[in-house]
């Protein structure tokens, strides 16, 4: 079928375009996507930081309303509304033993453009291959992926706010509650306050977590943290974050620290400012090289240096119960978020990237 997408002809532009997207397989979903969210990962495609090959449609914080179905698909059906997720085997150990964001294929299959059996299900209209990023490419009217990825969410909520539950705020909740394991009377430094961030802090407040520090830049954005759950928060800009960290916490550093920068610095900020047998985590892609020293960062104090990728979360099972989360009202990613249109995607991005919105999506239908 023909629909209209954002491709990337060529590094750093999208095009308005009319595509052809393939018939779902026995074991795949159609989706008309109501929105997608912005994400800074797609830039990284979009502007080659990441060896994603162009020609190709972006997108991968997807959501909408399923119009097929194929043979195989159990426990969805047309009419479902869902968020999207990311692309996973399905089969190596680490998919079948809970833990699909480590599938043994996760690369592959999420950024080098193609479905795990080779091929691309998009293509121009002359025949010639798109890749997809994140097995959905959800920047287009319509998206096929396959039934691994979709999570079924409460038809009540809004749709067009739910696709960043599919990546970024599911990497910051999960990596919060699945990786750190952060609850009642541990203390939390979450370096970095954008949707990611934001969403670590909601999260270690859900959790029951004594001391949450925000630690940014910027003091607006430091000041909405505090509205968000926060219990302090720290302008690295004007202070010493590791300084002001071991004020708070009377001087022991914090259990957990969780960093969405990826930045050499903010991340040696993280350990300096960390207890003994602290956990520190980092999500972010990082072209930064970090020297860290075994002895004393690691085996004296007993720490442990970590990674998590879409916060270890299952999000069949993960992302509905994010949703009931937001409908009680103690997750409220929404005030994160601002739709824009779909013809104003470019803008979206650059608002994000001047600090002007935490969140953009793009309303697509």
């Amino acid at each position: 079928m023909l629909i209209k997408a954002a491709v990337t002809y060529e590094k750093g532009k999208f095009e308005f375009d009319e595509v052809e997207l393939d018939e779902p397989k026995a074991d795949e979903v159609l989706i008309k996507v109501a929105a997608s969210g912005c994400c800074h990962t797609d830039l990284g495609g979009r502007d080659q930081m990441a060896p994603w090959p162009i020609p190709g449609v972006l997108g991968h914080e997807g959501s909408g309303i399923v119009e097929k179905v194929g043979s195989m698909v159990y426990g969805i059906k047309p009419g479902d509304h869902v968020v999207m997720s990311y692309q996973h085997c399905g089969h190596c150990d680490n998919c079948l033993e809970g833990h699909p964001a480590k599938c043994d294929s996760w690369y592959p299959l999420n950024f080098m453009g193609r479905l795990a059996d080779g091929t691309t299900r998009l293509h121009t209209k002359d025949g010639q291959d798109l890749s997809v990023f994140f097995g959905q490419s959800s920047f287009a009217e319509y998206a096929v992926v396959n039934q691994r990825q979709v999570a079924v969410v409460d038809p009540e909520v809004d749709i067009h706010l739910l696709g960043p539950l599919g990546c970024g705020f599911l990497t910051g909740f999960g990596s919060v509650i699945n990786v750190l394991k952060a609850g009642f009377g541990d203390t939390i430094a979450i370096f970095g306050v954008g949707g990611v961030g934001l969403a670590a802090i909601m999260a270690a407040r859900i959790a029951g977590c004594q001391r949450i520090i925000a630690v940014g830049r910027r003091q607006n954005k430091l000041d909405f943290a505090l509205e968000m759950g926060a219990t302090d928060a720290v302008n690295s800009k004007e202070t010493d974050a590791v300084e002001e960290i071991r004020k708070i916490t009377g001087g022991k550093g914090v259990n957990y620290a969780f960093d969405t920068s990826g930045s050499k610095v903010v991340i040696r900020q993280a350990i300096d400012a960390s207890s003994a047998y602290a956990k520190i985590c980092t999500v972010a892609m990082s072209p930064d090289d970090l020297t860290v020293n075994i002895e004393q960062d690691v085996m004296g104090p007993g720490r442990t240096i970590m990674g998590s990728t879409e916060g270890d979360a299952v999000c069949k099972t993960f992302i509905p119960k994010m949703v009931d989360y937001y409908k009680q009202g103690r997750f409220p990613f929404d005030k994160l978020c601002k739709i824009y249109d779909f013809a104003d995607i470019e803008q979206a991005f650059q608002d994000s990237l001047d600090g002007k919105v935490i969140k953009p999506i793009v309303k697509i239908d």
